[in-house]
């Protein structure tokens, strides 16, 4: 389903080719998975990026981590899993 027109490098179109070549998929597929990775790496570091403010704050991070030793103790509650 096309919804509009993107112009890139021709330098960017030259390797998303290659890579849809190498790879079988077509053009669109690749580009497709090639933002889904982007989206990705940028919500782990974003994520990191958030756990590290955290940890430089010793009061909210020992809050984190007495929500972490609470939720651990769920897991011994004698139910079984499915």
């Amino acid at each position: 389903m096309a919804t509009g027109t993107v112009r890139i490098p021709a330098a960017v179109h030259q390797k998303l080719k290659l890579m849809a070549a190498k790879s079988g998929m077509s053009l669109s597929r690749t580009l497709e998975k090639a933002v889904e990775t982007l989206r990705r790496q940028t919500l782990l570091e974003e994520t990191n990026r958030a756990y590290a403010a955290l940890r430089s704050n010793p009061r909210a991070w020992a809050g984190e981590q007495a929500e972490r030793d609470a939720w651990e103790a769920t897991l011994a509650d004698g139910i079984e899993d499915d």
